[in-house]
């Protein structure tokens, strides 16, 4: 994929936004967001019949177009830009590998708010941790303990939706590691991942959060026992 097809391509994705675009629900969303990036305004029905067209007509054929591709949707001005820049990361597979991690790393970081994050963390990451574990958890681990926070909540949300292959050691030493934290989106992902996790594997959570009462917060109780409260002891 050449720099002009990359261009092709971002130009197809702001022209359909732009021509499906609606003011007043662009406001809305910008409001709801918390946020100055500009919207088009159009909810994810809308973007679908777009990123199919993109990902039917712009296919990268080796990891360094993926990463082209992905980085120049991304760096568009508006909002569901980004969202589409991330459907297409998620859409080729085969290029969601360890060596893409740190692409993925300055997603969070420049994203830094929770539609951008979160998508990341339980797309992109989980595949990594889950497919690659070795190469993964090396990077990963540094994050639980990272300055930046929202790297810290990828860690503890990573492995939302793993099931079964979620490596629950790793997800309860990041949740103690976290518990104190009185960041509002470390105490709800904190909660979250339990609450997941609590599926799969309703008494090893039980556990977890009978031995660390007194250390979680009310919100990450709540929401880590939410449908174990038979098991769990009451605060």
């Amino acid at each position: 994929m050449t720099a002009l097809e990359v261009a092709a391509a971002c130009r197809l994705v702001s022209e359909a936004l732009s021509a499906v675009s609606d003011s007043e629900k662009a406001s809305g969303m910008q409001a709801y967001m918390r946020t100055d990036m500009p919207f088009y305004g159009v909810q994810k029905a809308g973007r679908t019949p777009i990123l199919r067209e993109l990902v039917q007509r712009f296919q990268p054929k080796a990891a360094g177009e993926y990463r082209e591709l992905v980085v120049g949707l991304w760096n568009l001005e508006h909002r569901e830009e980004k969202y589409i820049a991330l459907g297409a990361a998620r859409h080729f597979k085969a290029f969601i590998r360890p060596e893409q991690i740190d692409l993925y790393r300055a997603l969070i970081v420049e994203g830094a708010w929770w539609d951008l994050v979160d998508e990341v963390a339980t797309h992109l990451i989980r595949a990594l941790v889950v497919e690659f574990p070795q190469e993964a958890w090396k990077v990963v681990d540094t994050w639980a303990d990272d300055p930046d926070m929202w790297l810290r909540r990828t860690a503890l949300i990573c492995q939302v939706g793993a099931k079964e292959r979620t490596d629950s050691d790793r997800l309860f030493r990041f949740c103690a590691a976290r518990a104190h934290e009185e960041e509002f989106f470390i105490r709800k992902a904190i909660g979250w991942a339990l609450r997941e996790y609590a599926r799969t594997n309703p008494h090893a959570v039980a556990d977890f959060i009978n031995a660390h009462l007194n250390d979680l917060s009310g919100l990450s109780y709540r929401e880590g026992s939410k449908h174990i409260g038979d098991l769990v002891e009451s605060r």
